[in-house]
C-alpha cells in the first residue's frame, strides 16, 4: 500500500499544479507510521484469505485501498492505461516458449494492441516514453516500419523537443526515442533539443529536486533508466566524451546515496533508507530495481569496451542479477511489487518483471551474465510474462503509477510495462539463435 502524502510536487511546467505523481514526485509525510503499518497488514490479510481469488486471476476492487483506487482511475484519465473488471480470457494462441518466433509473436500481439489503443493520446511523459523505447525494440526485432514510422510521427508531432526546458530525467527520457530515430535519418533537428538541453545542464542549469530528497540530479533510482541512456546515445551521436563523464558521475553519486551493497539492491529514494513493510523486511520495489537494471543495459549499449568504469556498471548488473533471481517466484517465474514482501503484495508484478528479463537476457546476449545460469531464469519469466497476456493482446499485470509497491488489479495495463515487455522480447528473442561473443561490448559505439 502507498502512503503518499496528499501534498504532490507539482511539474515545474505543468499546467495543472500537483497533477503529476510520476517518478519524479516525493511524500512528505513518513511513509510508514504505525497506523499505517496496521493497515498495510490488513491489506496484505485480505489478500491471502483471497487466495483463491488470485490463483484464476480474479480481483475485486473491495481489495485496493481507496488511494490505489484513485491512482488507478488517475492513470486511467490521463490515458496511461485502465484496469477494467472483466478484461476477458488470457490468450490461448501464444506459445510461452522462448524460440525467436513464439517471442515475436508475443511482441507484435502485445504491441499491435497498445499501439491502436495509445497513438491518439501520445505524450513527451516518461510513461510514454518507455512505451516508445519498447515500440523502437519491436520494430527493430519484428522488422516492420509500422512502429518506428509511428515513432518518427510523434516525433514530428512534438517538434523533436524534450517536455521542459532545464529537464530532470524523467522528462530527458523522450530523447532516447529522437536519438534512435537521429541514428536511422541523420537529420539534425532529431538530436538538436535534445543535445541543447543536455548541454544546458552541463553548463550549470537543472531541474527542481523536492527539498526532502538528496540534491543531487538522480535523486530517484528509476531516474538510472530515464536519463543515462540519453547521454550515452548522445554520446554516440557526438563522440563527444562528456555525456559520457556526466552520466558516470551521477550514476555513481545515485548509485552511493540508494545502492544497498549487501543486498545488491537499490532503494528507491532516501525517505526509503530505513522504511520497512509490514514484514519488517526493507521495501525494495520490483520495479524500481527494474529501472536500474534495464538503466545499466541501455547505458552499457553506447559505452565504449573500453571506457575506464565500464567494469562498475557490468560488475552492478551481475551483482543484481544474482540478487533479484534469488528472489524469483517459483510458481509464476516473476517478481513481486515488493520484492521482499510477496505475503502482502502476491500478485506477480510485470513492469518490474519484464524490465529484469530485459537486463539479464541484455547481459545474456552481451557476454556480461553467464548464459548456463541465467537462460532458465529468463525462460522462466518469460513463460510467466506471456501469461499475462489476454487475448485481445492486453498485457496484464502492471502496477499503476507510483514510487513503492502498491496493490492492483490482474488487468491492469500500462504504457510503460507494455514498453519494458517489449524490450524484454527483444533481447529474449536472441538468445536461441544469439551467441555470447556474438555481440561486442559497447556495439552502439558504432553508430
Amino acid at each position: 500500500m502507498q502512503d503518499y502524502s496528499s501534498d504532490v510536487l507539482p511539474h515545474p511546467h505543468s499546467s495543472t499544479p500537483g497533477i503529476e505523481r510520476d517518478h519524479a514526485t516525493t511524500r512528505f509525510s513518513p511513509r510508514f507510521s504505525p497506523a499505517v503499518r496496521r493497515l498495510r497488514s490488513c491489506a496484505g490479510m485480505v489478500f491471502l484469505l483471497g487466495g483463491v481469488l488470485l490463483a484464476t486471476g480474479h480481483l475485486t476492487a473491495q481489495s485496493l485501498t481507496p488511494e490505489e483506487t484513485a491512482n488507478i482511475q488517475k492513470d486511467t484519465s490521463r490515458h496511461f492505461g485502465d484496469a477494467p473488471q472483466d478484461p476477458g480470457p488470457r490468450a490461448s494462441d501464444l506459445s510461452t516458449a522462448i524460440d525467436p518466433g513464439a517471442v515475436k509473436a508475443a511482441m507484435r500481439k502485445v504491441a499491435d494492441w497498445q499501439l491502436a489503443r495509445s497513438q491518439p493520446y501520445f505524450d513527451r511523459i516518461w510513461t510514454w516514453s518507455v512505451l516508445y523505447s519498447g515500440i523502437m525494440a519491436a520494430s527493430s526485432t519484428l522488422h516492420d516500419p509500422r512502429y518506428s514510422d509511428a515513432m518518427e510521427a510523434m516525433g514530428e508531432k512534438f517538434q523533436w523537443q524534450l517536455r521542459s526546458e532545464h529537464p530532470n530525467a524523467d522528462d530527458q527520457s523522450v530523447g532516447q526515442t529522437y536519438l534512435e530515430l537521429y541514428f536511422q535519418k541523420r537529420d539534425p533537428e532529431r538530436k538538436a533539443a535534445t543535445q541543447a538541453a543536455l548541454d544546458g545542464l552541463l553548463a550549470g542549469a537543472s531541474a527542481p529536486v523536492p527539498k526532502n530528497q538528496a540534491q543531487i540530479p538522480w535523486w530517484w533510482c528509476d531516474a538510472l533508466f530515464m536519463a543515462p541512456p540519453v547521454w550515452s546515445h548522445m554520446y554516440a551521436a557526438t563522440h563527444d566524451a562528456k555525456y559520457l563523464s556526466y552520466l558516470d558521475e551521477h550514476w555513481w553519486e545515485t548509485s552511493k546515496l540508494l545502492y544497498d551493497s549487501q543486498r545488491h539492491l537499490y532503494f528507491r529514494d532516501i525517505t526509503f533508507l530505513h522504511a520497512t513493510e509490514s514484514n519488517g523486511s526493507p521495501v525494495f520495489w520490483s520495479r524500481g530495481n527494474g529501472w536500474v537494471m534495464a538503466g545499466i543495459a541501455r547505458t552499457l549499449e553506447d559505452m565504449p569496451a573500453n571506457y575506464p568504469s565500464r567494469s562498475k556498471y557490468e560488475t552492478q548488473l551481475r551483482e543484481m542479477a544474482a540478487a533479484v533471481t534469488a528472489l524469483q517466484d517459483a510458481q509464476s517465474g516473476l517478481w513481486h511489487a515488493s520484492l521482499l514482501d510477496s505475503a502482502d503484495f502476491p500478485l506477480p508484478e510485470t513492469s518490474g518483471s519484464a524490465l529484469m528479463t530485459f537486463a539479464m537476457a541484455w547481459g545474456v546476449n552481451h557476454g556480461v551474465l553467464d548464459r548456463a545460469v541465467y537462460t532458465p531464469v529468463i525462460a522462466k519469466a518469460w513463460r510467466g510474462l506471456v501469461g499475462q497476456v489476454y487475448a485481445d493482446g492486453r498485457l496484464g499485470g502492471i502496477q499503476q503509477t507510483g514510487a513503492a509497491p502498491a496493490h492492483y488489479l490482474p488487468s491492469s495495463s500500462y504504457t510503460y510495462g507494455v514498453g519494458a515487455f517489449l524490450l524484454a522480447g527483444s533481447e529474449v528473442a536472441e538468445l536461441s539463435q544469439q551467441s555470447a561473443a556474438k555481440h561486442s561490448h559497447g556495439r552502439g559505439h558504432s553508430r
